[in-house]
């Protein structure tokens, strides 16, 4: 996909760590003090559920300025039945670029393109104020519960989209993580000691500490 501003192409091997620190620019501390997305990205494009044709970068005058993957996860549904979908993420878009449409773009492409290869649904953790832009609202409303989360618990992170109409349609279940995304902490501040110092700052908003 080419414009006259920006291009979404395959990451390819050489883009691993340009796109690993360009994650790391875009969510260290977001949500919380420094950030684990990088390595996660590290980590799952060798967990048999990545989806290397759904694994998208966005480049602006030949610099990384996004990316954004998917991986294959299922609903364990309350009849027995297990549904494949797709989980999404990390997504990311470089700090300077934030805010101005480029994320929409690179979500809106690739989430064609999962469409295309026959996906039915992708369900994450994300911002309705964004995501809703998109066409994705609370799992909620699909039936779909979040593993692990307690009843009566706020729901509201958890997003859902249809990509075949009526994919879900007499769906109720619990979404289940791929666990690729669980990483050890030690993990990562080991990974993390190959890139350049950033100071890690507890702010207002964050989720974890």
């Amino acid at each position: 996909m080419d414009t006259n501003d920006y291009t979404i192409r395959l990451e390819k091997k050489e883009d691993y760590r340009a796109v690993e620190n360009l994650i790391r620019e875009s969510f260290w501390n977001v949500y919380r003090p420094g950030c684990s997305e990088h390595y996660v990205m590290h980590v799952l494009r060798d967990d048999p559920a990545f989806i290397p044709e759904l694994d998208f970068v966005m480049e602006q005058n030949g610099e990384l300025i996004g990316q954004n993957m998917f991986m294959r996860t299922v609903i364990n549904a309350d009849d027995g039945r297990t549904v494949p979908v797709l989980t999404m993420g990390p997504i990311g878009i470089t700090p300077e670029l934030k805010r101005r449409g480029y994320g929409k773009k690179l979500l809106d492409y690739s989430l064609e393109k999962a469409a295309a290869m026959g996906f039915g649904a992708v369900l994450f953790e994300g911002n309705i104020g964004f995501y809703g832009h998109s066409g994705f609202s609370y799992a909620r409303n699909f039936s779909i519960r979040y593993h692990d989360l307690p009843e009566g618990a706020d729901d509201s992170f958890f997003l859902c989209r249809e990509l075949i109409p009526g994919y879900l349609s007499g769906v109720t279940g619990v979404y289940e993580t791929p666990k690729g995304y669980y990483v050890d902490d030690a993990d990562v501040e080991e990974f993390d000691k190959s890139f350049p110092p950033k100071e890690k700052l507890k702010l207002p908003g964050q989720i974890f500490g």
